[in-house]
């Protein structure tokens, strides 16, 4: 992830109060760092996801390196099934796992985004992009509820906030 794009994240968290944070891959921390660092200054918490033990324990190492364990709740495991399981309300999903199941992760946790909340996914460009992104962008933006755009700085990142329930 790009300096670049951890700050858009940063920005989103601080700018919008938002308190209660998903990431659906976490790799080695780097984007959680960035967004358990926002959620700091709104007293909030992440719960992040890693399906690689290797990167999870990487991970766990950058974020107490960081200073920032207290933020974040990071769970080992295969996020197509716990992702579903989560319970409660999120005003802030970050997702940059596996590419192609982008529009699932969103059909999971739409109904669980509060109203004024975000849902951010990487590598999302205009032109097409990675393989599933550029259905994943089609989907998002033909929603009535949703109002998204793309920050083609950095990486890619679609910014899709939830305006309604549907």
């Amino acid at each position: 992830m790009a300096r670049y794009d951890g700050k858009l994240l940063f920005k989103l968290i601080v700018d919008n109060n938002y308190k209660n944070a998903v990431e659906i891959g976490t790799s080695t921390g780097h984007s959680g760092i960035w967004i358990a660092w926002a959620l700091s200054k709104t007293g909030g918490k992440l719960i992040t996801f890693e399906i690689d033990e290797r990167r999870y324990r990487q991970a766990l190492e950058n974020f107490k390196a960081a200073g920032l364990s207290d933020y974040v709740e990071a769970r080992l495991g295969n996020a197509r099934e716990l992702v579903p399981k989560l319970k409660g309300e999120y005003d802030f999903v970050f997702s940059d796992a596996d590419k192609n199941w982008y529009t699932n992760y969103f059909k999971v946790m739409a109904p669980k985004l509060k109203i004024g909340g975000c849902f951010t996914a990487h590598n999302i460009s205009k032109h097409g992009g990675y393989y599933g992104t550029g259905e994943f962008l089609h989907y998002v933006e033909s929603l009535p509820n949703f109002k998204t755009s793309v920050d083609d700085g950095g990486g890619g990142v679609s910014i899709s906030y939830k305006t309604a329930k549907p």
